[in-house]
């Protein structure tokens, strides 16, 4: 339950629906009001997706009223409180089996007493992690070489080994649970098992993209998966893009004239996402970079804990940078943004949605990674796809919050010039990001290769369903 793993869920269940199957939403209330908007058009629109509510039990479990997500969580030590509620799902949800009978389900990689429980109305479960294939081959390999076994120095690299490409992390890079003993260990373990034992994977990605760590997880790694992706390409108008996730804080229309008035490839998108929250000293660099240098920026703020906006903000900031600059608070439009032919970059903490959706607008990328998959992307985007500059942390964090300054001004400033400059690397950058947003949109045509797997998938499923003879 995070707006990176349910509005890419809700997308795919306007798949199903858009080929004939009725497809049902199975959330909570308080996330329900994600879904409200676009539900409603859903049915304008004769796609046959609904809602089921399951209550969530936060008073039981200690939690406040209506704390649902991800988002809605200040602390680390809720997190495990959090995932006990989540847990309590599991007989509401078998109750909901029973009555309703569907054919199959696609549930959260973390919610891993789902396999059992569609195994008890033999009923195929589908594992929808909300990422890439890619750190999922990273991950297997870290796992079963331990390359870093022998590495004492949080800067010296090494290379993960058995990968399609030469893939280089250092030791800070590696999560946690790799290096020691964690109060997550026992849950990864759980999700890796409840994997193994499903039915398959739907992956929010496209073959061209990854197309040998596709290979990889299939024939070395032996498992089952369909790339269906990017599914924010289902989204054609304006209308469904402004109205994926939550409601926006500023009218599209708005930003859409804001952006009219710039040149093409003129303006730098900042968004470090719906969870990840960065400490106000960090937020002071990056808006000290962003007065001093040329570029025109859309930048979306969110409520940060520690101190008062206006403490970190530098004085008059909103009026110095006016006309150049626009300032969103809370939630964008993001996709509709990222399509806008003004935006010329994109930094963003790399979480999966963000970098599919910028891959998908044929932008790239300055990188600022925080904690869990965003390490891994980063390391896809720059070594890999090279469309993107580093420009944050490299140290991986068990928790959205950082409480440090990573990134100073002036290399804030140097990662903004050479993206959105009209240097050599830059011009390379921009050349190789536009050449990946037309295979993804290639990737959702009729012939293409994820509209191919998801037509395949459901042909599969036609028949795993047909009463045998």
């Amino acid at each position: 339950m995070a707006y990176g793993h349910m509005i890419p869920m809700f997308d795919i269940a306007k798949m199903f629906a858009s080929r004939g199957v009725k497809a049902t939403i199975v959330t909570t209330p308080a996330n329900a009001s994600t879904f409200s908007n676009a539900a409603e058009r859903n049915r304008l629109l004769n796609l046959d997706v609904n809602v089921q509510i399951l209550q969530f039990p936060a008073k039981e479990v200690g939690l406040p009223e209506g704390c649902e997500n991800l988002d809605d969580l200040d602390a680390l030590d809720t997190i495990h409180t959090f995932l006990k509620a989540v847990n309590m799902l599991q007989q509401p949800l078998e109750r909901l089996l029973e009555d309703y009978q569907p054919d199959f389900i696609v549930a959260d990689f973390t919610l891993h007493w789902a396999t059992e429980s569609a195994a008890k109305f033999d009923i195929p479960r589908f594992v929808f992690h909300g990422t890439n294939i890619f750190w999922q081959c990273v991950e297997h390999s870290l796992n079963c070489n331990k390359p870093f076994t022998d590495i004492t120095s949080d800067t010296e690299t090494f290379v993960v080994p058995d990968l399609p490409d030469k893939i280089e992390m250092t030791i800070s890079q590696v999560p946690d649970p790799f290096k020691v003993e964690t109060s997550f260990t026992e849950m990864v373990q759980q999700i890796k098992d409840s994997e193994l034992k499903s039915y398959g994977v739907l992956v929010n990605s496209f073959y061209k993209l990854e197309s040998g760590y596709a290979d990889y997880y299939r024939n070395t790694m032996g498992r089952r998966a369909w790339q269906i992706g990017p599914v924010s390409l289902r989204n054609n108008n304006n209308i469904d893009k402004a109205q994926r996730g939550k409601q926006s804080a500023v009218d599209e229309h708005y930003v859409l004239n804001w952006l009219d008035s710039k040149e093409p490839n003129s303006v730098l998108y900042i968004c470090f996402g719906s969870t990840s929250k960065m400490n106000n000293a960090q937020l002071l660099e990056i808006a000290k970079a962003l007065e001093d240098q040329e570029f025109s920026f859309v930048w979306v703020l969110r409520k940060t804990r520690d101190i008062e906006e206006k403490s970190f903000l530098p004085e008059c900031f909103e009026e110095k940078i006016k006309g150049k600059g626009l300032i969103i608070r809370e939630w964008a439009p993001q996709v509709l943004i990222l399509d806008h032919p003004s935006i010329g970059g994109f930094m963003t903490h790399c979480g999966w949605n963000s970098i599919l959706e910028g891959v998908s607008a044929g932008v790239p990328l300055i990188t600022w990674p925080m904690f869990a998959d965003q390490l891994y992307n980063e390391i896809l985007v720059t070594q890999v796809l090279k469309t993107g500059i580093r420009a944050g942390t490299q140290k991986w964090n068990l928790w959205f919050e950082t409480d440090y300054v990573s990134t100073k001004k002036d290399e804030i400033e140097k990662a903004i010039n050479q993206l959105m400059g009209d240097g050599e690397e830059a011009k390379e950058m921009r050349s190789k990001a536009r050449e990946l947003s037309e295979l993804a949109r290639k990737a959702v045509e009729e012939d293409g290769s994820s509209n191919t797997e998801f037509t395949s998938l459901l042909e599969e499923l036609r028949l795993y369903n047909e009463p045998s003879t």
